[in-house]
């Protein structure tokens, strides 16, 4: 069977894609209260401050400087003294709702909920198993969490 190139073009195309999703470079904030700013310079403009633990896909790099994209497509500069690599990801499910996600005691759905969180609250990942993320608050509270409702792995 002979496969047209348009489709083998399209199948490579939709592979990258997955494959860069996937293999993204990530780091977090390694302080409190960074600055984000609109290009790579300390005299370019604050867009926001980020706390402890933010995860963020890196974009590109310039010089000192990495351009990163946040969880909800943001993007802005910081300076690559103000990440880490620890990894860290934060809660994406329930967006404009006030509904929260189960933090459990163990990695499956019918084990006791030992905590509950909110759209946009983050975890230090301490370990997964299967498609569950092992995290850890940083008020202390640990357990696991689905992977499907978290960003930043």
């Amino acid at each position: 069977m002979k496969i047209p190139h348009a489709v083998l073009l399209i199948a490579c195309g939709l592979l990258l894609s997955l494959r860069s999703a996937q293999g993204a470079d990530m780091v977090a904030i390694a302080g409190d209260e960074i600055n984000m700013r609109s290009g790579p310079g300390s005299d370019q403009p604050v867009l926001w401050k980020l706390g402890a633990g933010f995860p963020l896909e890196v974009v590109s790099s310039k010089g000192e400087w990495q351009q990163v994209k946040d969880f909800e497509g943001s993007t802005g500069w910081v300076h690559k003294k103000t990440t880490q690599k620890t990894p860290y990801v934060i809660v994406r499910a329930n967006k404009d709702s006030d509904q929260q996600i189960n933090v459990r005691r163990e990695p499956k759905t019918s084990a006791e909920v030992v905590a509950k969180a909110n759209y946009g609250v983050v975890f230090k990942v301490l370990g997964t198993q299967g498609t569950w993320v092992n995290v850890e608050h940083a008020q202390g509270v640990s357990g696991w969490v689905e992977g499907s409702l978290l960003w930043g792995r």
